[in-house]
C-alpha cells in the first residue's frame, strides 16, 4: 500500500512501487521510478530520470536526479541510478549525467549525510559513507566501504579505491589507491586504514601484506616502476596484492606499457 499526502505532487507518468511513503510538499517528476519500501521525505524533489531501487529513505529538502552543473550538457535525458537500502540525508544534491544515455550512480546500504553534492556521472559504489558537506565533482569513483569525511573535497575525474579514508577537510586532486588512509592539505599518504579493515574481517597477515605494497610504493624513495617491481617480487599473489598492482597500472601509462612484471 502506497501512503502518499495530498499535499506531494506525483506526475501521472511516475512509477511507485509497493510500501512507498511520499511525505507532504515531496516532488516526483516524470519519467522517475520507484522502489519498494522506500521513503521520501517531506521537500524532497526527485526529478526526470531517477531509477530508485528498493528500500532507500530521502529525508528532507534532498534533490535526485538534478540536472548537471555543467556547461557541457546540451539538455540531453540521462539518468541517476540508485540501488537498495542507501539513507540519503537533507539537502543533498545528487546530479544527472551530462551524456546521452549516461548515469550517475549509487550502489547499495550506503550513508550519504547532509548537503553533499554527488556531481554529475560519478560512480558510488556500496556501503560507502559520506560525510556531511562532502562534494564529490563529475566523472568520479568512489569505491566500495570508502569513507569520505565530512567536507572533503574530490576533484573531477579521481578515483577513490575500495576501503579508504579520506579524513576531514581534505582535497582530493589525484586518485588514491584501495585500503589507505588519506589525510591533510596538500592530501599525503598517512597510513593503511588498518582499523577499518579489521572491521570488515581481514586477517592481520593480509593487513601487513597491504601494508608491505604501501611502503614500497610511498616510503622507499623510488620510482612508481621499482615500487612494483618490488611489491610483485616481494610479496605473493593475494586479491589485495592484485588490486594495488591493478590501480598503479590503471592510472600510470608508463607502468600500463610495461611487460608482464611477473616474469621479471
Amino acid at each position: 500500500m502506497v501512503q502518499i499526502s495530498p499535499l506531494a505532487f506525483i506526475h501521472p507518468e511516475a512509477k511507485i512501487g509497493n510500501n512507498v511513503i511520499i511525505n507532504a510538499f515531496a516532488y516526483i517528476d516524470q519519467d522517475v521510478e520507484i522502489g519498494d519500501d522506500c521513503i521520501i521525505g517531506p521537500h524532497v524533489s526527485i526529478l526526470k530520470g531517477a531509477r530508485i531501487g528498493k528500500g532507500n529513505v530521502f529525508y528532507d529538502g534532498c534533490i535526485i536526479s538534478a540536472t548537471p552543473q555543467d556547461f557541457r550538457w546540451k539538455g540531453c535525458d540521462s539518468k541517476v541510478v540508485i540501488g537498495d537500502n542507501n539513507r540519503i540525508r537533507e539537502h543533498v544534491i545528487i546530479n544527472r549525467s551530462i551524456y546521452p544515455g549516461g548515469e550517475t550512480s549509487i550502489g547499495n546500504d550506503s550513508f550519504i549525510m547532509a548537503q553533499s553534492h554527488i556531481s554529475h556521472d560519478t560512480k558510488i559504489g556500496n556501503w560507502v559513507v559520506i560525510g556531511n558537506a562532502v562534494k564529490v565533482a563529475g566523472n568520479c569513483k568512489i569505491g566500495n566501504y570508502t569513507i569520505l569525511s565530512s567536507n572533503a573535497l574530490v576533484h573531477e575525474n579521481c578515483e577513490v579505491g575500495e576501503w579508504v579514508l579520506i579524513k576531514g577537510g581534505c582535497r582530493v586532486n589525484n586518485n588514491v589507491p584501495p585500503y589507505l588512509i588519506m589525510a591533510h592539505n596538500p592530501i599525503e599518504y598517512y597510513g593503511v586504514n588498518a582499523f577499518i579493515l579489521r572491521k570488515g574481517k581481514f586477517s592481520e597477515e593480509r593487513i601487513d601484506e597491504i601494508a608491505q605494497c604501501y611502503r614500497h610504493i610511498y616510503q622507499s624513495n623510488t620510482s612508481a616502476e621499482n615500487a612494483l617491481k618490488r611489491i610483485l617480487s616481494d610479496i605473493d599473489p593475494s586479491k589485495e596484492r592484485d588490486q594495488v598492482v591493478d590501480f598503479m597500472r590503471r592510472h600510470d601509462y608508463r607502468l600500463a606499457a610495461l611487460p608482464d612484471l611477473e616474469t621479471l
